[in-house]
């Protein structure tokens, strides 16, 4: 072999290298969410008889996470189901009933239904009570309402709560008012803006350490953070974590769509990219983009403008890198489309919207719908959710389990 070929062969073999390590290292730095990390929990649950708090986001691999923890010998004794129901086929809002699942036989307790969180009598063959839903970081999303609830029925009944922790899609975002608990709801419990930037493990430290619970109890946790992660990390969610925010698109523009909840605008609840779109048949002549709302089960099944034409903005191939950027939710859209509706009157009005939460509940303070009506600008709307946003961001670092 001659030099310069022998030079071209220990060229490619250095390149060759490079990239190896460079897989390796990927493959080391890949994020493993608590539930993944078999190794570091189902030992500890050997032995126990374990309840779950569960839904499909649930999972290892791509298998639930019942049925992963069953064939490795975990002893499931009971599933509790949130919102949307065990295996999420329920509606928005609807209420859940009891029931054994098919595919193991394990009974299923509601816990949005006749009650919202479990009894004594439901808690008496339970050693540990292991909780594992995919959050998307909001205080409208009410699994963190959930979560509390188990908490304070793990301290009644003396148990520890393990809880697998899994990213925050909009970990990054820490924005909006503080909830003014004077309009606390189902959809706002807790003192925090609308992106609060935590994971469920960092919320539940939280809601342990401000006394949040009943009666300032403190939950005994047990939690599994999530490997190789942190906050401003990317993370596009395995399965959708509720019927109507099934794209990664609708997850990342929640914390600045879901406001629309509480307006005279159909924010795409009755197709099949909620969340990604906002109109109204009222904005004809407005905008050139349209949709038309319909009863979709499992979704929306009476969505506001239900087979009526609406017409207003298309977000389906919005820049979410935008808001990344920024660091903020979007208020512009609620802005432009108040001001593009030729009935002023109706639009903060919940009796012509049909919506179950007006905008103050949405919100969290009762300042917003006036300073919309007054044509306040962004800068001084965000004004006055100080100091209150920067309080809560210092706080929250005393709970943070990633950078």
């Amino acid at each position: 072999m001659n030099l310069k070929t022998r030079n071209i062969w220990l060229f490619c073999f250095i390149l060759l290298l490079g990239a190896s390590s460079s897989n390796a290292q990927s493959l080391e730095t890949e994020i493993r969410t608590g539930a993944d990390q078999t190794e570091n929990y189902v030992p500890y649950l050997k032995g126990k008889r374990v309840a779950v708090m569960a839904n499909p986001t649930t999972i290892i691999g791509n298998r639930h996470l019942v049925d992963s923890l069953q064939a490795l010998g975990v002893n499931i004794v009971k599933v509790f189901g949130p919102e949307h129901g065990f295996r999420g086929n329920v509606s928005a809002g609807e209420h859940v009933g009891d029931e054994k699942d098919l595919a193991t036989g394990i009974q299923i307790i509601s816990l949005y239904g006749k009650k919202n969180k479990p009894t004594k009598a439901d808690m008496a063959d339970v050693d540990i009570m292991l909780y594992d839903l995919q959050d998307v970081g909001v205080r409208f999303y009410t699994n963190i309402n959930a979560l509390v609830r188990l908490m304070e029925a793990c301290v009644d009944s003396d148990k520890e709560m393990l809880i697998l922790d899994r990213p925050n899609p909009n970990g990054y975002l820490i924005d909006g008012p503080i909830l003014d608990m004077k309009y606390k709801s189902g959809i706002g419990m807790f003192p925090l803006p609308m992106s609060h930037g935590l994971t469920v493990g960092e919320f539940a430290q939280m809601a342990n350490g401000e006394g949040w619970l009943s009666n300032q109890a403190r939950c005994k946790l047990k939690i599994i953070p999530v490997a190789n992660y942190n906050h401003d990390m990317p993370y596009t969610l395995p399965v959708k974590p509720s019927p109507n925010l099934n794209t990664q698109q609708a997850i990342l523009l929640y914390p600045s769509t879901c406001m629309f909840e509480g307006v005279y605008i159909n924010h795409g609840r009755g197709t099949q990219y909620p969340f990604t779109v906002l109109g109204s048949p009222e904005l004809k002549g407005k905008y050139s983009f349209s949709f038309t709302p319909t009863s979709i089960k499992g979704m929306a099944e009476t969505p506001i403008f239900m087979d009526e034409v609406c017409y207003g903005l298309d977000l389906r191939n919005y820049d979410t890198e935008e808001l990344r950027k920024s660091g903020k939710i979007n208020i512009q859209w609620i802005m432009e489309l108040y001001k593009a509706h030729p009935h002023k009157e109706k639009f903060f009005e919940s009796k012509f919207s049909n919506q179950m939460n007006n905008i103050e509940i949405q919100i969290g303070n009762g300042l917003f719908r006036q300073q919309i009506i007054d044509g306040v600008s962004e800068e001084e709307i965000r004004k006055s959710w100080e100091p209150g946003l920067s309080q809560y961001k210092e706080m929250r670092k005393k709970y943070l389990l990633y950078p």
